[in-house]
């Protein structure tokens, strides 16, 4: 019925972004969602001097946006824009090639519908099913707002793209044009956990009840603690990031979402990030839902779900107890993602709990983690006033209802032994201790 339409909207890579004008603002797929190919035209446009000073708007840049609109011969002809700061953009933003946009991620569905002139929306589709209907995969986040309310949405359909359940439909009603692009998903496959971290899951897992609904990130201490919760039962997911670690747990039998307040047996993510097995297992699978992250990183949606768990890391904390997760060396170095909302939304939660969980030192033991205060023009992600559990290798804190003196020496006992009397004799000059 619908192939008709399909057909006459099809187009190429080249064709499909022609329409986009000088000083247009654009707005892409994050992460599994970078159309590798529609990227790839806009770059060889501006490339041509057939395009300038267009805006684009994106969140966790990865190597498809690395490889044509950050190279260094096309960013410095437009005007980059991240919710978020990954890899390759933070030396662009040091050279001031690249702007990073603060937000707290569920706010940026409302950014795109009420707070900006969206002329083009371009991302990475499943294929178009019987019924007229695309799916925007494993990334969902704010392209689903963003399409809908942009003057020209362009598609660029990956029958690799896992087709995946919940509120991720998109009609072909609603599409301005499509060009197909067949080519494998990026994948993340994160490092082997430290010692520290087996240390630090096993911890936090003894603090997690039966039945509860957990929020993990991606990286070896979410991995290691998602190890620690295997012999758990009845756990719910409800994440802003799905992860290999959640899927494993899925695949056992130890989340089954059945005791979840919203959307029980279902496994709600925003988007997914890991390898191929792991899409293979979202791919048409009913149990697996994803949503606009403006429902799942909602503080209001995530404190619904009794006994919620949120689980997240920093960069380095204060002794009074402040989460920067943003900033080394007085630059931006990441963004405040969800962390925030997950904070706040698992604290409101009955029975809820959020853990911080960072590792003691970096640089091979070299630099604490744990300082006395931030530098100057450092962020603060996590306010001291909604900081909850505190967590490293030597030890887990909960920081409610303890006074100035008792959170900075609770903190101090986090820090690596070698570092804690320097800290003792910071706290007295600032007359905490």
């Amino acid at each position: 019925m619908y192939t008709a339409e399909y057909q006459e909207k099809l187009t190429t890579p080249e064709k499909a972004v022609a329409s986009i004008r000088n000083s247009d603002t654009v707005v892409h797929g994050m992460a599994i969602g970078e159309p590798p190919a529609l990227l790839g035209a806009i770059a060889d446009r501006v490339r041509n001097g057939k395009l300038r000073d267009i805006k684009i708007y994106s969140l966790l840049h990865m190597d498809h946006a690395a490889k044509t609109i950050l190279s260094p011969d096309v960013c410095d002809k437009i005007h980059i824009y991240s919710w978020f700061v990954g890899s390759p953009d933070r030396v662009l933003i040091k050279t001031g090639r690249d702007f990073f946009v603060p937000n707290e991620f569920h706010q940026i569905p409302r950014i795109c519908r009420d707070f900006m002139d969206i002329d083009i929306v371009i991302t990475t589709v499943s294929p178009m099913d019987k019924a007229g209907y695309f799916t925007f995969g494993v990334t969902n986040d704010y392209i689903s707002t963003a399409a809908r309310h942009c003057k020209k949405l362009i598609v660029e359909v990956n029958p690799q793209m896992p087709r995946v359940f919940g509120d991720s439909l998109l009609h072909i009603s609603e599409v301005d044009a499509i060009v197909e692009y067949d080519t494998p998903l990026m994948e993340y496959k994160p490092k082997e956990s430290k010692p520290e971290a087996e240390i630090i899951g096993r911890k936090i897992a003894e603090l997690i009840p039966d039945g509860a609904t957990i929020q993990l990130g991606i990286g070896g201490i979410p991995n290691a603690i998602a190890s620690s919760l295997k012999n758990h039962k009845d756990l719910g997911a409800h994440s802003e990031v799905m992860c290999s670690g959640m899927v494993n747990l899925i695949k056992k039998g130890v989340i089954t979402g059945r005791k979840k307040n919203l959307n029980p047996r279902k496994h709600l993510f925003t988007n997914a990030l890991g390898d191929k097995e792991m899409y293979d297992f979202i791919d048409d699978n009913p149990s697996m839902e994803s949503y606009p992250v403006s429902y799942i990183n909602s503080p209001y949606i995530i404190s619904q779900n009794e006994n919620m768990i949120s689980i997240n890391s920093t960069i380095e904390v204060d002794l009074l107890g402040q989460c920067n997760s943003e900033f080394i060396e007085g630059f931006e170095f990441s963004g405040a993602g969800g962390q925030l909302d997950y904070v706040r939304g698992a604290f409101k939660s009955e029975g809820g709990k959020s853990f911080i969980a960072f590792y003691s030192t970096a640089h091979d033991g070299n630099v604490s983690r744990i300082v006395s205060r931030f530098k100057p023009g450092t962020a603060v992600t996590t306010p001291r006033m909604d900081t909850h559990y505190l967590v490293t290798e030597y030890g887990l804190f909960n920081m409610k209802g303890k006074s100035t003196r008792e959170r900075a020496l609770d903190i101090i006992n986090l820090a690596h032994p070698k570092f804690r009397d320097d800290l003792v004799k910071e706290a007295e000059k600032m007359h905490l201790i």
